[in-house]
């Protein structure tokens, strides 16, 4: 199955880049090359930010890398099970963490989770456009990802992510394989965009 396979049914034409993301959970394995890792790091370097004070921060880890201290295998560790049972397949796990505070200043920025999110996207819309997939998970143990690579109080790690080339469902089991050929849903426009009162639709939602 490729994303092509998966692109989103949309209420209005979007960019391909856009519709044909998704967030498969069957890899295929193939290695994903240090040129490519360098483009996905430069499109999360170019992402904006509060006072551009770029909050994100990545732990990659490449499977069977002998240089990087084995961050595969701490991510996959720091999984949980159900995330491990198909991101084992991907060649390349990471963890994106927020730092907490602005530089600038040393003040608390409430921005950073937003910040930190808007980067992951420019990474894995970079993927999309290089024919790689992402899959970011909340699924993991925190305090297992702060032991393991070693992350202080000041900086949060938020979420992991999988990336690598996407695979046929059938590499997959049971409930998951269902799961990952299930018809791909959205709330309507209406119910997210809201005008003047904060739960009334947008008149351009309707």
């Amino acid at each position: 199955m490729s994303t092509t396979d998966r692109r989103a049914t949309s209420a209005q034409p979007l960019h391909d880049l856009i519709a044909e993301r998704w967030s498969p959970r069957a890899f295929d394995g193939r290695t994903v090359t240090k040129e490519q890792l360098r483009a996905l790091f430069e499109a999360a370097r170019w992402a904006p930010s509060c006072f551009n004070d770029q909050p994100w921060t990545y732990v990659v880890g490449v499977k069977g890398a002998s240089d990087d201290g084995g961050a595969w295998q701490k991510v996959h560790d720091a999984l949980v099970p159900a995330n491990q049972a198909w991101a084992h397949r991907a060649p390349v796990l990471a963890i994106a963490v927020a730092r907490l505070g602005f530089v600038f200043n040393g003040n608390p920025n409430r921005h950073a989770l937003y910040d930190t999110g808007a980067a992951s996207m420019s990474l894995t819309y970079q993927a999309q456009a290089m024919g790689l997939v992402v899959h970011q998970m909340g699924g993991f143990d925190v305090d297992a990802a702060r032991t393991a690579f070693g992350i202080e109080d000041t900086h949060d790690p938020i979420a992991a992510l999988a990336i690598g080339y996407a695979a046929p469902a059938d590499v997959l089991d049971g409930d998951m394989r269902e799961r990952e050929l299930a018809p791909r849903e959205r709330r309507a426009v209406n119910e997210t965009f809201f005008g003047g009162t904060f739960g009334t639709a947008h008149p351009a939602a309707n």
